[in-house]
């Protein structure tokens, strides 16, 4: 029996997972290595302090009435405002997790910003060339090929996105904005695993998607675990997600991302996304019951604030 969505109006109330939220701070000037920023949606800034990794950087959230009735497009008044607030004025990476708008719509006109590579697939470099970005500020990555980005080195692994795909497929030609949603197919969905010279680990699950055995022999301590969707599917199917991505890599704190109503702009309190659209209560009486059962610690991230959930591993 599936979990489903419940034909009711009215979202899941976030306020019930208070105790969830606040993850330690990590501030630069205390020199506390990696932290974590949260900006919505599977947008994470990941720095040392020297080097900046952005995945996604998607900060426009336009309308629901939008997105499905209109042309969308960067907002570059938002995305300016998101980078001045989360201070971030130079980024080395920009990494979309797949190309659907809700991840990668921004991603040029981040990496435009910020002097950043736009890296990912085939469909993200579409995007980069859409967007205006030269040749040599887009680079296509070699899945299970460790990249080195300063202190950090980045592995990008080929998986899928969660059903249902509302834009499968790859984006073939260059994406030039304004544009229908749907010239966002979803490309490449990847995990992206993320290792620092510090020793700190970390896995990036930007969709709630699994390929079976895709992570095997990977690892990190902790999980950033996309969410988004999963409350449509079954029982069975979260259980398997949560194999195929947390205990594969053995991650002991798990972070939920892309859970968020992302139609809703980022300067005002992030709320769960409605019933109609997906069920985080759903979701998380299954997660809850596994981090429980396994001794995994589960939080939710707090958006612009610098976290080390490393601190946590004792």
């Amino acid at each position: 029996m599936a979990l489903g969505l419940r034909l009711r109006l009215g979202r899941p109330e976030i306020g019930r997972y208070a105790d969830r939220f606040g993850l330690p701070r990590s501030t630069r000037e205390q020199g506390d290595g990696v932290g974590v920023t949260f900006l919505g949606v599977a947008s994470l800034l990941i720095d040392d302090g020297s080097t900046a990794v952005l995945t996604d950087g998607f900060f426009s959230r336009p309308s629901l009435r939008r997105v499905a009735l209109g042309t969308i497009a960067p907002d570059e008044a938002r995305i300016d405002a998101t980078l001045a607030r989360a201070g971030i004025d130079r980024v080395d990476v920009v990494a979309p997790v797949h190309t659907h708008f809700d991840h990668v719509m921004d991603s040029a006109v981040v990496a435009q910003r910020t002097g950043a590579r736009l890296v990912g697939g085939t469909s993200v470099a579409q995007v980069g060339q859409g967007g205006g970005l030269p040749d040599e500020q887009v680079e296509v990555v070699v899945p299970g090929a460790p990249m080195r980005v300063g202190g950090f080195r980045l592995t990008w692994v080929e998986g899928e996105h969660c059903p249902p795909d509302r834009y499968p497929g790859t984006i073939t030609a260059p994406v030039v904005p304004p544009v229908r949603t749907e010239a966002y197919r979803c490309g490449e969905a990847w995990s992206i695993l993320v290792e620092h010279d510090s020793g700190r680990t970390a896995l990036v699950q930007g969709s709630a998607g699994f390929r079976p055995g895709a992570l095997a022999g990977h690892r990190a301590e902790v999980a950033y675990l996309g969410i988004g969707q999963l409350g449509v599917q079954d029982r069975a199917y979260i259980e398997q997600y949560w194999a195929e991505t947390v205990e594969t890599v053995g991650a002991r704190q798990v972070v939920l991302i892309h859970w968020d109503d992302f139609f809703r702009p980022l300067d005002k309190p992030l709320r769960a996304l409605p019933y109609l659209g997906d069920d985080l209560d759903a979701t998380m009486d299954v997660l809850t019951r596994l981090a429980g059962h396994q001794g995994v610690g589960l939080h939710f991230p707090s958006v612009w604030r610098r976290e080390d959930p490393w601190a946590l591993l004792g």
